[in-house]
């Protein structure tokens, strides 16, 4: 039996259909919400104003923040400030992945409650009490915020989503691919096997997987028309919502491992990269922690997935690849300080993740 499952299986309520946005008022109102800060982007909050009615509703006071495109210490303590200032008492965020990570980990300090509204489908942010930390430049602190707070609810529209940019779906895809990936390996192992909810997060990545496998060609295709099919509708929740309890289910289990902390090092040690989608960058950690446990094999049969939704495959092919070997080190040392990467069932050592990040550069090199 595991001692140190932490189990936080995700939003309090959900939904996402066309018009779910109008319930969002009996969640306030469930919560004794009056002074609401509403936090958002730029261009994507100009697509959602359109769908926020309850805006209108004279029940609530409304403060609003414009936040600064990154999920940083200095964007949290801004909402902390205003949301002092403004006396709020609930908080909800509008927007993609970094900016509800802002929200959930500012109502966190707060010790308030927030509700989200994503804008597009290109990662379990939502989802998740867990917030990915980056500086103003971009750069990533190299840390997660983890809390037990999670989102009172996680609400939105499938017209809202589907007019968002394409390559953050593509993105979201590779993201939520890595779960299986990612986990697999972990919960194959003989003494997580008895663990139900370990269980559960493994059939939850595995019908991701198979899901995004299977209909990702048709829902692009599809997004591109503007067109609602199942295919979308379906992906782009796995993508959001039930990816995300993978992670809830799994914790650090079932989160993630080296592909993740690979978009991680890269993000804080390679500053081209920051050009990249985290999904895109989760992408190419995928063929790198395929490359770390040997398995060339599944690399092989991922390849044609890849080249039809033009995911990077290499640091050379992203035209990243360090000019300073001192960065491979960087990145080498950064990744074996992770406890997550020593979940594998193998042993790492830094010489298996330096070779690794050769050997996959070769290998794709040779397949082009």
């Amino acid at each position: 039996m595991l001692t140190d499952l932490k189990v936080k299986v995700g939003p309090q309520f959900y939904q996402y259909h066309i018009g779910a946005i109008d319930f969002v008022p009996n969640l306030l109102d469930e919560y004794n919400a009056q002074n609401v800060l509403l936090v958002h982007g730029t261009v994507s909050w100009e697509k959602a104003k359109t769908k926020l009615n309850f805006l209108q509703d004279d029940r609530y006071n409304f403060t609003y923040h414009q936040y600064t495109g990154e999920c940083s210490y200095y964007g949290a303590d801004l909402i902390v400030e205003i949301a002092e200032q403004a006396e709020v008492d609930f908080i909800i965020g509008v927007g993609g992945g970094k900016l509800t990570d802002l929200v959930g980990y500012a109502a966190h300090i707060l010790n308030i409650n927030f509700g989200v509204i994503p804008t597009l489908a290109s990662n379990c942010a939502p989802w998740t009490p867990l917030s990915v930390m980056y500086k103003e430049n971009g750069e990533a602190e190299g840390k997660t915020e983890h809390f037990l707070r999670q989102a009172a609810f996680l609400i939105t529209d499938p017209q809202l989503v589907i007019n968002s940019p394409v390559d953050y779906f593509i993105a979201g895809l590779a993201d939520t691919l890595a779960k299986w990936y990612e986990s697999d390996a972990i919960l194959q192992q003989d003494h997580l096997k008895a663990e139900p909810f370990l269980q559960i997060a493994g059939y939850t990545s595995k019908l991701c997987k198979d899901a995004i496998t299977q209909y990702s060609a048709k829902a692009i295709q599809d997004m591109k028309k503007q067109e609602l099919s199942a295919e979308f509708i379906r992906l782009s929740e796995i993508i959001f919502s039930v990816a995300g309890l993978v992670g809830g289910l799994g914790d650090k289990y079932a989160r993630n491992a080296a592909a993740h902390a690979m978009h991680d090092a890269m993000s804080k040690y390679i500053p081209e990269s920051h050009d990249f989608l985290h999904g895109e960058k989760v992408a190419y950690g995928i063929f790198y922690q395929l490359a770390i446990e040997n398995k060339w094999d599944q690399i092989d049969r991922l390849l044609p997935f890849y080249q039809e939704l033009n995911l990077p495959m290499s640091l050379h092919q992203m035209n990243i690849y360090p000019k300073d070997e001192a960065v491979i080190e960087h990145i080498v040392q950064f990744i074996d300080s992770k406890e997550k990467v020593h979940l594998v069932p193998i042993i790492i050592t830094k010489e298996l993740l330096r070779d690794s990040i050769y050997q996959l550069e070769d290998y794709i090199k040779g397949k082009g």
